[in-house]
């Protein structure tokens, strides 16, 4: 085959070509031309000897170019065989798993060196670098957390700083949970890095708001709880608030009533809030009464049943509470069966015993009829005997007064004086209508001694001081009807009565929960 190219250079006027032959077809060209042989002898040996050097010359060329072509396949071999050194090569699969050993371990060493133990992060993924891992440890160091904080969880340390720490701690700011208060809800809890704000925290504020939870009250509420963060909104939060809506408490104190206490949402309504109310029923408190001791204190509800509840009625028993007397102690005062109740009541008993002689029996009805007098201080309580000694009541006076109405000891001091001065000024009545009525210290001196006597002297009445107070305003617009005071109208003391914890109320709605069978 004989190839021929052409070059040419073209210009306005003519173009002028020449043949130009390759250097492969000029070969074959020559090499297709037979050789003029020489008719002498000499000249035919000349011929045969450059015939001789030019083959010599082009077999030693061959050979230098076998050997370059040799040379160049055996520089590439080698360059594949060297791997990882050559620029256009990729790591093996060992060669990354040992990569990613060996970073591990400068992680780690850089975690032992700082008093953090890594070894609950196996497994999970962690910076390449320890300078990443140095900036993690910074942020959460600088959000007041502690090494002993991040060994308390050391899983925080998979967080990101940036897709996972500054979204949520954004979040919470916009909500209004203070700057100030990030490091105890870290403490309390971490988890909350981890989540995410659109799936996870999102939903539960909506759940809050849905429940009357004020906008300004959440931050607070997240701030006491937040544990609360992590609950699902169809498991304990919902059926926790079903089971108190069935048993009484109203729709519209369910806002507040969280508001107090979250940590009801975390409360099992079976292990629980169920047992507490059974518990509480049995004393004798209905349980539409229980339904509003949780709407004033919620917080009882955590008050433990088995460390707290039952020991400290136990306590009661032993100190002469009378059995019967045990849910209007409860009703008065829901706290008494969630304190330390057993040292305050050995205090109490001896330091009144020590003061007006009070006999253990009479210590029963002292709290039974003011329990909170378990949390009275000494100093207080003899600054009132020291009243009553100074307005000339004997001993034994005392201790009857005391008996029959505790308040006594917890009345304020400046309206106790001006309410005996008007007692002996104005209506000049014997001491012993005091011991006989002590409670008189607990009426209003203006808005309900002061005119009561005033329309008794008017009408020319002779009364007790229980019949005169211990009444409503109403009823004694009857009785200053009366010709005469029936004997049986002579109240002596005021008393607790259950039935105003379970009177209707105008606000209340109906309950989808009838039974709580389904939270056994």
């Amino acid at each position: 085959m004989r190839i021929i190219s052409y070059a040419g250079v073209t210009k306005p006027s003519f173009l002028l070509v020449h043949p130009e032959l390759p250097a492969l077809a000029w070969k074959l060209q020559l090499t297709s031309i037979s050789p003029r042989i020489p008719r002498t002898p000499e000249k035919l040996v000349g011929l045969i000897t450059r015939s001789q050097h030019s083959d010599t010359g082009r077999t030693q060329a061959t050979r230098y170019a076998d050997s370059s072509v040799s040379k160049t396949k055996s520089s590439h071999l080698g360059q594949r065989q060297r791997g990882p050194s050559s620029l256009y090569s990729r790591p093996s699969l060992l060669d990354m798993k040992n990569d990613k050993v060996a970073n591990r371990a400068r992680v780690y060493d850089f975690l032992r060196g700082i008093g953090i133990i890594p070894d609950e992060l196996d497994g999970l993924e962690l910076p390449v670098t320890a300078e990443v891992m140095r900036e993690r440890v910074d942020f959460l160091h600088n959000l007041g957390l502690t090494v002993e904080d991040i060994n308390n969880y050391p899983l925080v340390l998979g967080c990101s700083v940036k897709k996972n720490m500054i979204p949520v701690l954004d979040y919470l700011g916009k909500l209004g949970v203070r700057k100030s208060t990030f490091t105890e809800f870290l403490r309390r809890y971490p988890q909350v890095l981890h989540a995410s704000v659109v799936v996870d925290l999102a939903p539960v504020v909506q759940y809050l708001q849905g429940m009357d939870i004020k906008p300004d009250d959440i931050p607070r509420v997240l701030e006491r709880y937040p544990e609360l963060m992590g609950f699902k909104l169809e498991g304990t939060m919902s059926t926790s608030v079903a089971y108190l809506v069935g048993i009484g408490v109203a729709r519209r104190e369910i806002g507040g009533v969280l508001t107090r206490y979250p940590e009801i949402l975390g409360m099992r309504v079976g292990r629980v809030i169920k047992p507490f109310v059974e518990y509480l029923e049995n004393l004798g408190i209905p349980r539409l009464g229980v339904a509003r001791l949780i709407e004033k204190r919620p917080h009882i509800l955590g008050f433990g049943l088995e460390e707290s509840v039952k020991p400290n009625i136990e306590s009661l028993l032993e100190f002469h509470v009378r059995k019967e007397s045990l849910a209007s102690v409860v009703a008065q005062y829901p706290e008494i069966i969630g304190i330390d109740l057993k040292p305050k009541l050995l205090s109490q008993q001896s330091s009144l015993k020590s003061v007006i002689d009070l006999g253990p029996e009479d210590f029963g009805r002292v709290v039974e009829k003011m329990p909170q007098v378990v949390s009275l201080s000494d100093k207080p309580m003899m600054k009132h005997i020291d009243f009553l000694k100074n307005c000339g009541f004997s001993l034994e006076q005392m201790r009857k007064m005391v008996t029959g109405c505790p308040q006594l000891l917890a009345l304020n001091l400046d309206i106790m004086k001006l309410s005996f001065d008007f007692f002996q000024k104005e209506m000049q009545r014997p001491l012993d209508d005091l011991v006989a009525f002590p409670a008189f210290f607990t009426y209003g001196l203006e808005s309900t001694i002061k005119p009561r006597h005033k329309m008794v002297t008017k009408k020319g009445l002779k009364c007790s001081l229980g019949w005169l107070l211990n009444c409503s305003d109403e009823k004694f617009e009857q009785r200053m009807d009366y010709d005469t005071i029936e004997m049986d109208e002579m109240e002596s003391s005021p008393s607790f009565d259950m039935n105003t914890l379970t009177e209707p109320r105008s606000d209340e709605s109906g309950s989808d929960y009838d039974s709580d069978d389904e939270y056994a």
